[in-house]
């Protein structure tokens, strides 16, 4: 199978065609760029130049504005023109959707276009239509009649342009023969892309974007492999998942997908899509790119491979056995560790999703309880609710009353030396390619391998840690070896923030490919000291949170993003722009509050119709700005209640809940 990257392990980036957009210059190895995009009305100049100023001077590299019809594409100039006057020349971008002629004003202003080949010439009616070669060749014809004008207009005035492909607004040509697919995705984007290079015009980057980041890495790797296929070469790539919501979830997703990516190589900038004022969206991407800015020790501790024994292109989960609740089909257990707390009391539960009621002595599990708790040396002094069981080293594990709730951890000649094993689980430790160790050295995965009591702990001291328990897996997957691995994560970072791409960035990226029946985060010693002094002098963002409650919270996220556990109601929120039509982020924040108890429904908010019914794709029902002060409500793809009034159009949305039958009364 084809690479997709330079290598699989070793971080390595893709050179790219350099791109120019005005001075900045973007691929063929540049630094990897920083953007976000405006939220204010585009017709008011003087908020959209202060906006953008905050943007700049937080670290924006470049900043989109929407211009979603000839007048406020005519006012680009005015917007320049300011920043200009006020000494910025940050380049800027207009966002076009739907109006090739607000396009070709644009590109005579600003220095880049981003047109949707989605919905730049076609206007999608969800309708299925079986095309005949000739007649699909004749659209084809159509496409370059309406979008060569604006290729010769950027081309004439050195504007540089993004071809910007989003998974839900895929065209219904394209969806008839692709389908709702990354390949579909893919050839939305060389259509345009040929036109491109027929006119002998290349001063173009793409994106793939997808609220779905499975989907949206997928589609950057197989365009990739079609760029390289056709013409021997790669553009640059705009790295973003499209609607990520806000806080932590928007962070999350967003560092899953892009993280994913980046870990390989891929990505010449990038955008974080929150729904929060922009200029808080670059600090996230400052933080998913500086990890791949410390300067990087290569080395050969991670054996290459001749040939990829998984599909990167489409998500299958690696088969394992089960052993006790971990493996095969189950969903990815979490666990947390709480070996740092000096003695764990029933109190401390409550972090990791579990609340003793003394009146009753009973104990409330949440959706988001951890499935085992590591101990350490310790042993527990209580009764524990019974869905949760203990990991203690094995001293601890051997001097418990009930074994049945005990359960040892071992590094792998420990396991082998071990007098008395668990009958039915034992934890073993794998430190993947820390040293120069050669592959065939690794005995003890033979000597362990299939035993039907044990599960791997995959984790890697490495400096290049997730291509190491990736090549890992690659390794098991070669000898054939099911057993069931947790992912094994530490972070030595910081912030809350830093911790968050930490966190998602390695694990993510490794469960994206189907990889890991379960998922454990911690931070190192000198990290967890700091984060709890930072914590409590709120300079860490943790919202008064403990640690522990951080990283189980954060565990139970990345299983959301990545889909393979579902544990709390999702949300696809379009970030703000000139285009929406109602406060974005505090109708979010109202729906969440009477919402975020549907477990496993996905709602879209979106801002207007551009983010409408296209990019809430993936999402069971739609709240989609209509008009100034009216909403409309979406089952799936399907209007349900049109223009309502945003006074009522909350409850409107908790009665058609009710009427599909996804409504639960909160506890």
């Amino acid at each position: 199978m084809q690479l997709y990257c330079n290598s699989l392990t070793q971080i390595s980036r893709l050179a790219t065609r350099e791109v120019s957009i005005g001075d900045l210059k973007l691929g063929n190895l540049n630094p990897i760029r920083l953007q976000t995009m405006t939220t204010t009305d585009t017709m008011n100049t003087l908020a959209t130049v202060e906006q953008s100023i905050r943007c700049i001077e937080a670290g924006a590299e470049l900043i989109r504005i929407t211009a979603p019809s000839k007048n406020e594409a005519e006012n680009l100039l005015n917007i320049k023109n300011e920043l200009r006057k006020r000494g910025y020349t940050t380049p800027l971008i207009a966002d076009i959707h739907f109006t090739p002629n607000a396009a070709e004003i644009a590109a005579r202003i600003v220095e880049k276009v981003r047109v949707n080949p989605g919905n730049y010439v076609d206007k999608k009616k969800f309708e299925q239509i079986d095309y005949t070669e000739l007649e699909y060749q004749e659209e084809i014809e159509r496409i370059h009649e309406r979008f060569s004008p604006l290729v010769k207009i950027c081309k004439e005035h050195g504007t540089a342009m993004r071809i910007g492909t989003n998974h839900g607004s895929l065209s219904d040509r394209i969806m008839s023969r692709f389908g709702d697919t990354p390949m579909g995705m893919v050839e939305s984007a060389m259509e345009f892309l040929r036109i491109a290079r027929y006119e002998s015009f290349h001063n173009i980057i793409l994106s793939m974007k997808a609220s779905n980041p499975q989907v949206m890495v997928q589609a950057y790797r197989l365009l990739i492999q079609q760029m390289d296929a056709e013409f021997g070469e790669a553009y640059p790539l705009h790295l973003g998942v499209t609607e990520a919501g806000d806080g932590e979830d928007g962070r999350v997703k967003s560092a899953a997908g892009i993280g994913t990516l980046l870990e390989d190589g891929i990505g010449d900038t990038v955008r974080v899509s929150l729904t929060e004022d922009p200029e808080f969206e670059i600090p996230v991407c400052r933080d998913l790119v500086k990890r791949y800015s410390i300067p990087s020790v290569q080395n050969n501790t991670i054996p290459s491979i001749e040939k990829i024994n998984y599909d990167p292109f489409n998500y299958t989960r690696r088969k394992s056995f089960a052993v006790e609740n971990i493996g095969a089909k189950q969903v990815p257990v979490v666990i947390a560790d709480l070996s740092k707390l000096s003695a764990i009391t029933p109190a401390d539960l409550l972090s990791v999703g579990y609340k003793y009621d003394a009146d009753t002595d009973k104990w409330n599990i949440s959706d988001a309880a951890a499935d085992y708790i590591f101990t350490g040396h310790q042993l527990i002094n209580f009764a524990l609710p019974g869905t949760l069981k203990i990991i203690a080293y094995p001293a601890a594990a051997a001097l418990a009353n009930d074994k049945r709730l005990y359960f040892p951890i071992y590094d792998a000649a420990g396991f082998l030396a071990a007098t008395e094993q668990h009958p039915s689980l034992n934890f073993v430790m794998i430190d993947c390619y820390s040293d120069a160790t050669p592959i065939n050295d690794y005995t003890h995965l033979t000597e362990i391998a299939n035993q039907p009591n044990v599960v791997f702990c995959l984790s890697s001291k490495n400096q290049h840690a997730m291509p190491a328990v990736r090549r890992m897996f690659m390794e098991l997957n070669l000898r054939d070896i099911k057993n069931p691995v947790i992912l094994t994560t530490d972070s030595n970072w910081q912030t809350a923030d830093e911790h968050l791409i930490h966190f998602a960035t390695e694990t993510g990226a490794l469960l994206l490919d189907g990889f890991g029946d379960g998922i454990c985060l911690g931070m190192t010693h000198t990290s967890y000291v700091n984060s709890v002094v930072n914590n409590a002098s709120g300079r860490n963002y943790l919202n008064n949170q403990s640690i522990e409650q951080f990283i189980n919270n954060t565990a139970f996220t990345i299983l959301q993003a990545t889909r393979t556990r579902i544990s709390k109601t999702e949300y696809i929120s379009c970030p703000s722009c000139g285009r929406t039509l109602f406060d974005l982020q505090e109708t979010t924040a109202k729906i969440r509050s009477v919402t975020n108890h549907l477990k496993g429904v996905k709602i879209a908010i979106m801002g207007c119709i551009v983010n409408g019914p296209g990019e809430m794709a993936d999402a069971d029902f739609g709240y989609v700005g209509s008009g100034v002060g009216k909403i409309t409500l979406y089952r799936g793809k399907e209007i349900v209640k049109k223009n309502i009034e945003s006074s009522i159009a909350v409850a409107e949305l908790i009665q058609l809940l009710k009427e599909s039958e996804a409504w639960i009364e909160p506890a």
